[in-house]
């Protein structure tokens, strides 16, 4: 295992470097190659798509089409959107579930499965319980309200068959946004090879995915360094490559947060005991197959901590993770 100590204060003297990607934006050392970039906004956040093409193809970059594709899959995950298929199953509705929905809900409940529920995609009443969602006012809750609430969160809960999805308490209300934006990097990597972009990397709100290579040499991208308050600049320690259809997510909990009486109470959820996650881990970042299983590791990785999460990575070859651990006083260690 290595570690290394970094004090957060020594990082003001480094170069500052976006935290996303690090090579993307660099000029192209190949002649036959061409970087090119589009940016946008998905998700209540923004989005980019990186492509090395040759330097005859002159094709336009497709943002309308990534624009769509987009709004589709809010369309299916977005618990504001009153529209949305996820919106209208928490409300109650009979709706018929696309295959996204049933895809993320099949990998979200293997992650459950796989974390003994550290990871647990029907965490939207305590979501909403803490105020953690859109226009929420954060609180501290009582053990009583909190134990009523517990009662229809698990993911033992909700169960497939075949491709009807069914609750076993109807008060049971799913959220996915500890998994969507990984699943629409993928989605989006994925359309751009199927349309004859080969070689390209995507990234929505920090989740990354690769496909192909930046000429011939893995794409990179970089691990943020975590910060003290909210609004901290963002920085990167380290630059990992990213090898062809290899996906990086990383989940903090320095960004989302109130406190109160001097106790710092994180967006990141503890489904088993309903309440904010209070491990050492500032930061973990997860690499995987696909962006959607590395996005939702990530969160269960959080909620469990250094020791339990690197068992779980010993036991899955398929998955690297690299925890960022507070060691107090504004210090860190970085650990594999």
């Amino acid at each position: 295992m290595s570690e290394i100590c970094v004090h957060l204060r020594d990082f003001c003297k480094m170069r500052k470097i976006a935290v996303f990607i690090l090579a993307a934006f660099c000029a192209c050392a190949c002649s036959d190659k061409e970087i090119r970039k589009l940016e946008g906004q998905a998700f209540g956040t923004t989005y980019s798509v990186t492509c090395a093409t040759g330097t005859g193809d002159k094709r336009p970059l497709p943002h309308a089409q990534i624009d769509s594709l987009l709004a589709d899959l809010s369309h299916t995950f977005s618990i504001f959107d009153t529209i949305s298929l996820i919106y209208r199953w928490n409300k109650g509705e009979e709706v018929e579930p696309n295959e996204d929905f049933l895809h993320v809900l099949r990998l979200s409940k293997t992650v459950s499965a796989a974390t003994d529920g550290a990871f647990d995609c029907t965490v939207q009443p305590l979501v909403q319980l803490w105020g953690f969602g859109k226009d929420g006012v954060q609180h501290t809750v009582g053990d009583d309200t909190l134990a009523a609430v517990r009662e229809f969160v698990s993911f033992q809960l909700v169960d497939l068959q075949g491709d009807s999805i069914v609750r076993k308490d109807p008060r049971v209300q799913l959220n996915f946004n500890a998994v969507a934006k990984g699943y629409a990097v993928d989605r989006v990597a994925d359309w751009l090879v199927e349309h004859g972009y080969q070689d390209c990397l995507v990234e929505i709100g920090g989740e990354v995915a690769a496909r192909g290579s930046k000429s011939g040499k893995p794409w990179k991208v970089g691990i943020q360094v975590p910060t003290q308050t909210s609004d901290g600049a963002r920085e990167s320690f380290e630059s990992i490559p990213l090898p062809d259809r290899r996906a990086v997510a990383t989940s903090g909990n320095y960004r989302n947060y109130f406190e109160e009486d001097g106790v710092r109470y994180t967006h990141i959820l503890d489904p088993r005991i309903g309440r904010p996650e209070r491990t050492n881990l500032l930061s973990v970042t997860v690499l995987a197959t696909d962006c959607a299983t590395a996005d939702a590791y990530a969160t269960a990785f959080m909620v469990l901590g250094h020791d339990k999460s690197a068992q779980i990575v010993k036991r899955h070859p398929e998955l690297e993770a690299w925890f960022i651990v507070a060691d107090g006083d504004g210090k860190f260690t970085i650990m594999r």
